[in-house]
């Protein structure tokens, strides 16, 4: 019989997204950060390619890359709204860790593996920063899937893209969860 890990399953049954503006000062240290990413990058990975790669935005990067939104949604055009919200988010934000897929040719392991391996990856990320005892949330936006801006903000190299951004820091009020799916909606049972 296995052995039953209740924390690791009370922890899975409860975990949630933490409002990216809720989150608040202090950022995790580099030493916990550094475990964070060590335990995201135990993300299930066939043919051990490794086909992504972490950009940690410190303080100063996040201001950095807010004021780069500022700019480069009006030359794309956007609306105000779309530009003032992450403007916002990201000159405010504790720590936001960049997931860059990052392909590896390979005639074992299919590229769509490799997206998937990339984006279990964000989930344990936020799995991993919830664990420590922080808020996470994993996000993306208009900007992360420009070319021009990912390369010139998050130096992503011309065969990458960005999977998603997990903005992590120490949580503040309590978040409400969301609602859930229905198991009866989307599980179906095939017994023989």
């Amino acid at each position: 019989m296995t052995e039953k890990n209740q924390a690791a399953l009370d922890f899975l049954l409860t975990r949630q997204s933490y409002p990216i503006l809720a989150l608040q000062q202090p950022a995790p240290d580099r030493e916990t950060l550094t475990t964070i990413l060590t335990a995201a990058a135990r993300t299930p990975d066939h043919g051990k390619l490794v086909p992504w790669r972490f950009v940690v935005l410190e303080k100063a990067a996040l201001e950095r890359v807010s004021g780069m939104i500022a700019k480069r949604g009006p030359e794309l055009g956007i609306e105000q709204a779309k530009i003032d919200k992450p403007v916002g988010v990201y000159g405010k934000s504790p720590v936001a860790v960049v997931v860059l897929e990052s392909p590896v040719d390979s005639d074992k392991v299919p590229a769509v593996e490799q997206t998937y391996s990339t984006g279990a990856v964000c989930l344990a990320l936020v799995n991993a920063a919830t664990a420590a005892g922080f808020g996470a949330n994993w996000v993306s936006n208009w900007f992360s899937h420009d070319r021009q801006f990912i390369t010139e903000a998050f130096g992503a190299e011309p065969h990458e893209r960005v999977a998603g951004i997990i903005h992590i820091g120490t949580k503040g009020p309590e978040a409400p969860d969301r609602p859930r799916p229905d198991l009866e909606q989307i599980v179906t049972w095939v017994a023989e």
